[in-house]
C-alpha cells in the first residue's frame, strides 16, 4: 500500500509540476507582448524600429508620454471615452437590474420569446445591427452626438446583462421579500433594500461588461463620431497612423494608458466576479 501511495504521490507532484509550467508559458505569453509594448513607448525616436528584446532600452526616454499629454488631445479624448463609459455603465446597471428582476419574478405574456429573443441576440456580432442602429440615429438626428453613441452602446451591452440578472435574481429566495412585504415594505423597498445588495455580484458583472462595450470600442464610434471633439480614446489612437508612417512610440504610450482603467477597474472588483459569473448562471 505504502509503495502504491508514493507512486500516486510522485504522479501527482509531476503532474503538477507539469501545470506549474504550462501556466507559466501561458502567463509569459500573455505578458510579452505588453513588456514589449512598454519597450516602444520608453524608446527614443531614432530607436523606435530597434528588434533588441531589452525591457528598458538604451537611452529610455519618457518623452513619449510627455509628448501625448502635452502637445495631443489625449486628455479629450480620455474625457469623452469617461463620460460614454459611466454614461453606459450607469444606464446598463440601472435597465438590466430592473429588467432582470421583472423576468426573475414576474409572469407575463411573451415572458419567454423575451427571453429567448435576448439570447439570440448574442448569437450574431454587434457590427450587423451597425447599419440599423445608424439609419435610427440618422433619422432622430443623432449622429455625430454622445447621446448616439451611448445609445448603441447601451442596447448592445444589454442583452447579456439582462440575461444575467434573471439568473442571479433566481438564486435569491422570494421568502425574503414576502418577509419585507410582512414587515410593511412596500415591493420597491424589498428590492432596493434586500435584493440590490444581495445582488451585489451581478451587478459588479454587469457594470463591468457595459464599461468594456464602451471603453475600448472602435468600429461604431468610427461611424458615429466623425467630429475630432468627439473623439473616444480608439479614435484618437488610431490618428497617430498614417498611410506612409506610424507614430509608435505614441501609440504604444496611449495603448498603455487607455488599458490602466479597464485593468484598475478588474482588479477593485475582483472579489465579486467569480460568484457572479457562477452563482449568475445556476438558474434560466
Amino acid at each position: 500500500m505504502n509503495s502504491k501511495f508514493k507512486i500516486r504521490n510522485s504522479k501527482l507532484r509531476i503532474l503538477n509540476l507539469v501545470l506549474y509550467f504550462l501556466l507559466i508559458g501561458f502567463t509569459l505569453a500573455v505578458l510579452y507582448p505588453i513588456v514589449n509594448v512598454l519597450s516602444i513607448s520608453l524608446r527614443p525616436a531614432d530607436r523606435l524600429l530597434s528588434t533588441s528584446l531589452k525591457i528598458i532600452p538604451e537611452g529610455a526616454t519618457f518623452d513619449a508620454y510627455r509628448t501625448l499629454f502635452t502637445q495631443t488631445p489625449f486628455l479629450l479624448w480620455f474625457w469623452n471615452s469617461s463620460l460614454i463609459a459611466a454614461a453606459v455603465t450607469i444606464t446598463g446597471v440601472a435597465l438590466a437590474s430592473t429588467a432582470g428582476y421583472a423576468f426573475s419574478r414576474f409572469n407575463f405574456y411573451g415572458k419567454k420569446s423575451a427571453m429567448v429573443g435576448l439570447l439570440v441576440t448574442q448569437m450574431f456580432p454587434p457590427t450587423m445591427l451597425l447599419l440599423p442602429m445608424y439609419i435610427m440615429l440618422l433619422k432622430l438626428h443623432l449622429i455625430n452626438s454622445y447621446f448616439g453613441i451611448i445609445i448603441i452602446y447601451t442596447s448592445t451591452a444589454l442583452p447579456f446583462c439582462v440575461w444575467q440578472m434573471k439568473g442571479y435574481y433566481d438564486t435569491i429566495p422570494f421568502s425574503l421579500e414576502e418577509s419585507a412585504r410582512i414587515d410593511g415594505s412596500t415591493r420597491w423597498g424589498a428590492f432596493r433594500r434586500i435584493v440590490l445588495p444581495l445582488a451585489a455580484p451581478a451587478l459588479v458583472i454587469t457594470a463591468l461588461f457595459s464599461f468594456m462595450t464602451a471603453w475600448a470600442e472602435y468600429v461604431v464610434a468610427a461611424q458615429v463620431l466623425q467630429d475630432t471633439s468627439l473623439f473616444t480614446l480608439p479614435l484618437g489612437l488610431k490618428q497617430f497612423e498614417a498611410s506612409m508612417s506610424t507614430q509608435w512610440g505614441l501609440y504604444a504610450a496611449g495603448s498603455l494608458i487607455v488599458s490602466i482603467p479597464a485593468v484598475a477597474l478588474f482588479l477593485f472588483l475582483s472579489r465579486w466576479l467569480i460568484s457572479g459569473l457562477t452563482l449568475g448562471s445556476v438558474k434560466g
